[in-house]
């Protein structure tokens, strides 16, 4: 087993060699990288089921979905590569370029960051992304997942290794942290001078640990208690479609719904549609049911289970959505500006007064207007796939896709000008 400042530091020395190649180079070796995941695709599977055997009493359908891979998740990965390939490369662009009184020209230049450090938890798709994104961008890539995913996770890298390979590229480009104890991801946050940016991928502990300790670039990400605001004013058809896609689509990821506030002009006749769409119809269809955890004022329209004191605080990432009521946009937005973790909130209204207030007032990094939470995310914003969902405000903000993995330098051109 290589020690984690082995691979780190490998990546560190593999990283000039892809910072000089040139985008050609980068998409020969992203394709071939799609193709050795697609061919490795028996060994993946198989390293896939230990994990999931291994994980099953420990976690519940929810998580163990998350864990799951399948032919066609292993073929979606590979697809998501070569989406990755296709897009326009990001370093060398010249972002600015002016030209000063004495003939200097000044250019303000996207460049490579270095090595991407990624610490992520369950999914292991996020291994092929992560990597994706880092080699298409010019970076090297050093990964840390969970243990529950470590087989599927060597066996993916394995493959994405020989693609780089096949390349001419240096395999230590795309390294797997081997060592899953917490003292391997600590190492990480404080490998001054090796990693250029941090980035963690999982629930509040992680992002909580990796803010109080790293002594490197720190992106924080992921944490997502995401709200809907049902308006006065609503379609109440239109909203509860959108309210059953954000909370039951896939509600172990970060952009899923976690929160619904119902205006209390409406909440009289849209809350029993809820309750009919997320509790009965699921269940007469042999799905799984929504528990609704209700403020006093919701208790008292529909059944549910009492809100306890954290439920307007908390990720649930399962089939459970805390529900309350307000008596405008203004208190609305309040209530998420209070809550919200500055991910995703949506509000579902026919006024465009209302509307234009919620935009202005909620300070989260994707604000929707009658539209899923679910949409965060950098495929679905034409970005390939992403990197992480920052909900930050510096540098990257948002779905993190190829021009956030990269920082600039200004290169100038003179012909003799001295100051």
């Amino acid at each position: 087993m290589r020690t984690t400042s082995e691979i780190i530091k490998n990546a560190r020395a593999a990283a000039p060699a892809l910072a000089a190649s040139d985008a050609k180079t980068r998409n020969k070796a992203l394709l071939a990288m799609a193709d050795r995941l697609q061919a490795s695709c028996a060994d993946i599977l198989k390293a896939n089921a230990e994990d999931v055997e291994a994980s099953r009493e420990k976690y519940g359908a929810v998580m163990i979905d998350r864990l799951m891979l399948s032919e066609a998740r292993i073929k979606g990965m590979a697809d998501g590569i070569r989406d990755v390939a296709a897009l326009p490369d990001p370093a060398g662009k010249v972002l600015a370029e002016v030209v000063r009184p004495n003939g200097l020209v000044i250019k303000k230049t996207a460049v490579p960051l270095g090595v991407i450090a990624i610490i992520y938890e369950s999914r292991p798709n996020v291994t092929s992304d992560a990597a994706s994104l880092a080699v298409k961008s010019g970076n090297a890539a050093v990964l840390r997942g969970g243990k529950e995913s470590f087989r599927s996770n060597m066996a993916i890298t394995a493959a994405l290794k020989k693609g780089l390979e096949d390349a001419g590229l240096p395999a230590d480009l795309v390294g797997l942290v081997e060592d899953t104890s917490r003292g391997s991801a600590l190492e990480l946050m404080q490998a001054e001078g090796l990693i250029d940016l941090l980035i963690p991928r999982g629930g509040a502990g992680l992002i909580r640990s990796c803010m109080e300790n790293a002594k490197v670039p720190c992106i924080e990400t992921g944490t997502g208690i995401c709200h809907i605001y049902v308006d006065a004013s609503a379609d109440l058809d239109k909203a509860v479609r959108i309210i059953e896609n954000a909370k039951t689509s896939r509600p172990s990821v970060c952009n899923a719904e976690e929160v619904l506030l119902v205006n209390r002009a409406a909440a009289a006749r849209f809350l029993p549609m809820v309750s009919e769409r997320l509790r009965d119809a699921r269940k007469a269809a042999g799905l799984v049911p929504v528990e609704l955890r209700l403020d006093k004022e919701a208790a008292k329209i529909i059944d549910g289970t009492p809100a306890g004191p954290r439920d307007f605080d908390t990720e649930f990432l399962d089939y459970i959505l805390a529900v309350g009521i307000v008596g405008s946009v203004e208190e609305a937005a309040a209530h998420i500006q209070k809550h919200s973790t500055h991910h995703s909130d949506a509000i579902i209204t026919e006024d465009r007064a209302a509307a234009d207030y919620f935009v202005k007032n909620v300070d989260s990094a994707a604000v929707y207007v009658n539209a899923s939470t679910r949409f965060t995310d950098g495929g679905e914003f034409g970005l390939g796939c992403e990197m992480g969902i920052s909900t930050q405000k510096l540098h990257a903000r948002g779905p993190m896709g190829l021009a956030e993995l990269c920082t600039y330098k200004y290169i100038i051109e003179g012909s003799g000008q001295i100051r």
